[in-house]
């Protein structure tokens, strides 16, 4: 059975993959809190300790807005704690698997979907410092997987910890009568966290470097919001803004490499509502 360390194991990502991994794989993790303080010796030291087969790195600071307006802090969790990671794996002889972002691809004026080897330009912080990271531990570690993660949802339960996301969003709004806004030229894949999770299984596997990592899209965001409400059967009010982006990723190198691709994105929301009882 191979043994995993598992970075951010009690974040929206890692929390799931340490139960809904187990019993197919040795897991543990790093000490709460640990990370937020620790330095590339103390990263090491662990990862020896441990002697994982693998090192599935979630953790991250993943607020655009916050990573923005610190960017010092963003740079720290964002680029040289993958890095330490990534160092600590090549001493070892660990795998590392670390997630990187869609976020990325912002900057770009194409519609998409982009595959992983478009030249990039991100517009913001978060996309410029996960662009570096992708770079840098790669040149530490060359077999190493990143994985240009989508926007990821999930519904509460389990015990689980949950945030904000694209269909608890749209539930909170109908539930409260809120209004919310998309825009009719943002395009974007939004991916459910566990199907990402069980993907891993098969992207431990794969050949260092980049790949795309989430579910695909054929539509806008308005589109994409109305139809996830139809599936509901609720009705917030949808208003249509008008600001373009395209984050639309290309997964025809996930596919390839590891013989199973995603959902799309509608196929996901369904997915995802009928393991929650919601749709039969």
């Amino acid at each position: 059975m191979k043994k995993l360390l598992v970075s951010g194991a009690g974040g929206f990502v890692g929390a799931r993959i340490m139960t809904q991994l187990a019993g197919r794989y040795e897991l543990c993790a790093f000490p709460k809190g640990m990370l937020a303080a620790a330095d590339e010796q103390t990263v090491a030291d662990w990862v020896r300790r441990e002697q994982p087969d693998v090192i599935v790195h979630t953790a991250a600071l993943s607020d655009t807005g916050y990573s923005e307006k610190h960017p010092d802090e963003s740079y720290r969790a964002n680029v040289l704690l993958p890095c330490w990671m990534a160092a600590a794996a090549q001493k070892s002889g660990a795998r590392l698997v670390a997630f990187s972002s869609d976020q990325v691809y912002t900057g770009l004026t194409e519609h998409g979907p982009f595959d992983e080897d478009i030249p990039l330009s991100p517009a913001n912080v978060y996309g410029r410092h996960k662009q570096e990271m992708e770079q840098r531990v790669l040149d530490i570690l060359p077999d190493a997987v990143l994985l240009r993660a989508a926007w990821m949802y999930d519904l509460p339960g389990y015990g689980l910890p949950i945030r904000g996301n694209f269909l608890l969003n749209l539930l909170t709004a109908a539930m409260r009568q809120e209004t919310l806004r998309f825009s009719a030229r943002d395009y974007r894949g939004i991916t459910y966290v566990r199907e990402a999770v069980e993907r891993l299984t098969q992207a431990m596997e794969l050949p260092g470097g980049v790949y795309n990592f989430g579910s695909e899209n054929d539509c806008d965001m308005v589109t994409t919001a109305r139809r996830a409400c139809a599936l509901l059967d609720i009705h917030p009010v949808i208003e249509t803004a008008d600001w373009p982006r395209s984050l639309l990723m290309d997964g025809g190198r996930f596919r390839a490499a590891a013989g199973v691709g995603f959902d799309d994105t509608l196929t996901g929301v369904q997915r995802c509502l009928r393991d929650y009882g919601l749709l039969k």
